[in-house]
């Protein structure tokens, strides 16, 4: 990275009656990661976000677990969302499109990136009851779509994450975060042929 660039930073503090989150990213890091959100598979999850997208990433989330572990995850993606939109700055030089395909064990999940400005997120093809499914003793399948909902949303990212295969809820999950943080990375990329913001419209 030439250093004309602007350092892809951001930090982002938010209180509830439900949680207390500090979050802080660099999405030109090298994939380091401190996290504690005090749900231990979430915990599992951000990390390979973080490694497999080239992000650093420092959580600290406190919530109301003892009612439910969801108000902590969904409320740690909104605030992962919004720091990473903050971090991305203008989009000026980015790839913007990112594609990924990633297996893990028997499970098989692709994912495409568009950091477009526009939220969207398609989810498909996880097996009829994952939702159900508590991976860990406290982290329920549902979970995982109530993350992704919550970081596009912020973020302003348009998503499309597919299942394609998979038997084991943990290798599931875990494959679609994989896959996720993979065309994340490809799509946060400076691209040395893209001299302003990759869109005909002049903004994103």
């Amino acid at each position: 990275m030439t250093t004309d660039r602007p350092a892809r930073t951001a930090r982002v503090q938010r209180e509830t009656s439900e949680s207390s989150i500090d979050l802080s990213i660099d999405l030109d890091g090298t994939g380091t990661s401190d996290i504690e959100t005090s749900v231990p598979f979430y915990d599992h999850l951000l990390t390979a976000f973080a490694k497999h997208s080239l992000t650093d990433l420092t959580v600290r989330a406190r919530g109301d677990i003892e009612i439910d572990v969801h108000h902590t995850v969904e409320d740690v993606g909104i605030v992962l969302g919004t720091a990473i939109r903050q971090a991305l700055g203008d989009k000026r030089g980015i790839s913007r499109y990112g594609d990924a395909l990633v297996p893990l064990d028997e499970a098989l999940a692709q994912a495409v990136v568009d950091i477009s400005g526009r939220p969207y997120l398609v989810h498909t093809g996880e097996p009829a009851g994952f939702e159900f499914h508590l991976i860990g003793g406290h982290f329920t399948g549902s979970m995982v779509r109530h993350v992704f909902e919550a970081i596009t949303s912020n973020a302003g990212l348009t998503v499309h994450v597919n299942v394609l295969g998979g038997r084991d809820p943990h290798h599931i999950a875990e494959a679609e975060f994989k896959a996720f943080a993979r065309a994340f990375r490809q799509a946060k990329a400076w691209d040395p042929l893209v001299t302003g913001i990759p869109s005909t419209k002049g903004a994103l």
